[in-house]
C-alpha cells in the first residue's frame, strides 16, 4: 500500500528534536521557525512534558468519556485561569476542525438557524461541517446539508449587518489572526462592531484561535488585545505541543444536555496529561512575556531588510511579505542553512511560527540566513 499522495514534501526526514531544533536522519541540525503549523508550542521535546506523558502511559492513555476523568476537570481549570475565561466550560475534542465544527453546531442549536458568516481567506478545518476558503470567489460554500457560509471581506462591517439583517444567520466565525489565509487581521474597530452586532441580532460570535491562541501573539488570544469577549472560542495546535487535542470554550449562556454534543478521542487521559502539562510550561517559564519581547526584536531586526515589503501577524505568529513567490526562497533556507519556515496560500509570503521558547539568539540566525540569501 503506498501513501495518499496529498502532500508536496521536501526532502528532509527528522528523526529526533529538541526546544527549537530538528535533527534528519543525517544527523544535520535545523532551526525549526514553522513548528508544525504553530503545533509545538513550548519546544520539542520538553523534559517535563515528555515525563508527564510517560508517566500517564504508565497508567492509564486512554478510556471513554463514558467514566469520570479528574484530568479534564483539572486542564479546564488550568486553561480557565490562565486564559481569562474562569466562568466558561470547556469541551473537548481531537482537533482545530472538530473544535469548529462542534462550535458551528452549538451556535445552530442555540438559535436555531443555520447560515454561516465568514471572512474571505479564512480557513477554519477540513471537515465536513468546518469552513474553509481556498480563494476569494469562494463566496456561498456548503458547510453540510443544513448550513451555509456567506464569506464576506474582512474589516466591512456594513457587509455583515447587512447579512445580519436578514435573520438567518447562525453564528459569525473569525481567526484572531488568519493563517493559512496570510495573517490579515481584523482592526480593534472592526471587532468591538462585530461584538455589538453579534449582541443586537443575537448571533453567535466565535473566535477561532487554533493558530492563533496559546499565548503567541503575547495575550493568551489574539482577540484580547481588542478588548472583546467572545461567546465560544476554539482551540487546537500549541494546546498538546504535538499531541492530538482540540477544544471549545463556552459561554455560560449555553445550556449543556446528555448527548448535545459528542467525540470518540477527545480529553482523553494522555491528551489530558499533554494540555495540562503546555500550561505548566507556559505559566512557570514565562512563554507568553517571551513571546512578546522576542517579537518586539524580530520585528525591528527585521525591517533592517530593505527586500521586505510589508511584516503582518503579531507576536511569534509572523509573516514577511516579498513581492515576489517565495517558494524557492524557502527552499534555500532549508537545504543550504537548514531553517524551517511556512507558506501561505498569500504565495509571496513566509510564515513564522516557532515555538515560544524561542530566542533573540535563534531569530539572528535566521536573519543573517535571509540576507545572505537575498544578497547573493
Amino acid at each position: 500500500m503506498n501513501l495518499f499522495n496529498v502532500y508536496p514534501l521536501y526532502d528532509v526526514t527528522p528523526i529526533k528534536a529538541k526546544d527549537c531544533f530538528v535533527w534528519d536522519n543525517n544527523n544535520k541540525q535545523y532551526l525549526d521557525l514553522y513548528g508544525g503549523h504553530g503545533v509545538i508550542s513550548v519546544g520539542h521535546s520538553h523534559p517535563d512534558y515528555v515525563a508527564k506523558l510517560k508517566s500517564q502511559l504508565d497508567n492509564l492513555g486512554f478510556y471513554s468519556n463514558a467514566i469520570q476523568n479528574p484530568l479534564q476537570v483539572e486542564l479546564a481549570k488550568k486553561l480557565g485561569s490562565l486564559s481569562g475565561y474562569p466562568d466558561y466550560d470547556l469541551f473537548l475534542c481531537s482537533s482545530g476542525a472538530e473544535a469548529n465544527e462542534n462550535a458551528l453546531k452549538l451556535a445552530s442549536f442555540h438559535t436555531g438557524n443555520s447560515r454561516v458568516i465568514s471572512f474571505k481567506n479564512s480557513f477554519h478545518g477540513r471537515t465536513s461541517a468546518a469552513v474553509a476558503v481556498t480563494d476569494n470567489k469562494k463566496i456561498n460554500a456548503p458547510i453540510n446539508k443544513q448550513q451555509v457560509a456567506t464569506f464576506l471581506p474582512l474589516n466591512d462591517a456594513n457587509a455583515v449587518e447587512q447579512e445580519l439583517q436578514k435573520g438567518n444567520v447562525c453564528c459569525v466565525i473569525i481567526e484572531g489572526i488568519q493563517g493559512v489565509g496570510g495573517l490579515d487581521q481584523g482592526t480593534t474597530e472592526f471587532f468591538k462592531t462585530l461584538e455589538a452586532l453579534c449582541t443586537k441580532y443575537n448571533t453567535v460570535l466565535i473566535l477561532d484561535e487554533i493558530q492563533s491562541g496559546y499565548g503567541r501573539t503575547g495575550k493568551f488570544f489574539a482577540h484580547q488585545h481588542h478588548g472583546i469577549k467572545a461567546d465560544i472560542i476554539t482551540i487546537a495546535k500549541g494546546m498538546g505541543n504535538g499531541f492530538p487535542i482540540g477544544g471549545v470554550l463556552i459561554s455560560p449562556k449555553f445550556e449543556a444536555s446528555f448527548g448535545l454534543l459528542g467525540t470518540t478521542f477527545g480529553g482523553n487521559h494522555l491528551a489530558c496529561a499533554a494540555a495540562i502539562s503546555v500550561l505548566e510550561i507556559i505559566k512557570k517559564e514565562h512563554l507568553i512575556s517571551n513571546a512578546t519581547i522576542v517579537s518586539a526584536y524580530f520585528n525591528k531586526e527585521i525591517r533592517k531588510i530593505p527586500q521586505i515589503k510589508n511584516i503582518k501577524g503579531r507576536g511569534l505568529m509572523a509573516g514577511i511579505e516579498f513581492d515576489f513567490e517565495v517558494g524557492e526562497l524557502r527552499k534555500k533556507l532549508i537545504y543550504d542553512h537548514h531553517i524551517f519556515t511556512g507558506g501561505a496560500m498569500n504565495k509571496n509570503l513566509i510564515r513564522i511560527l516557532p515555538p515560544l521558547t524561542v530566542t533573540k539568539e535563534h531569530i539572528d540566525s535566521f536573519i543573517k540566513a535571509l540576507k545572505d540569501i537575498l544578497n547573493s
